[in-house]
């Protein structure tokens, strides 16, 4: 196995408020295409991808799997700009690991529960 994780999806009520959010926050386009009748914005990555998701059966939560977003080098950069962006803060940067890095919980403005992970 290569990686325990190939694809991600995150469930959204609101496809375009959601695509902003995520645009906001992590500075970056997200890519909006439909699949098989599905509503969906693609983050932008090199790595294990992903997509908000707009559909019947995609239902948000803040209490199922957590999705962890590699900010890169500043979790406080990408914090900064949550709550402008429609968000909450659940949990401050927080130091994992020196070796690991730091890592903050969020609540994106459809009420999934997002954990943020960087190295600084």
């Amino acid at each position: 196995m290569q990686h325990a994780i190939t694809w991600f999806e995150i469930p959204v009520q609101n496809i375009n408020r959601a695509a902003d959010f995520y645009g906001t926050i992590l500075d970056a386009e997200l890519n909006r295409g439909e699949m098989g009748g599905y509503e969906m914005a693609f983050f932008p990555t090199t790595g294990v991808g992903g997509a908000l998701v707009q559909g019947r059966g995609y239902i948000p939560t803040e209490n199922g799997v957590i999705t962890y977003l590699y900010v890169g080098d500043d979790v406080s950069t990408v914090l900064s700009r949550v709550e402008d962006a429609g968000g909450d803060i659940l949990q401050p940067k927080t130091l994992i690991t020196e070796d690991i890095g730091y890592m903050a919980f969020i609540r994106d403005t459809e009420g999934n529960r997002i954990g943020l992970h960087g190295i600084g």
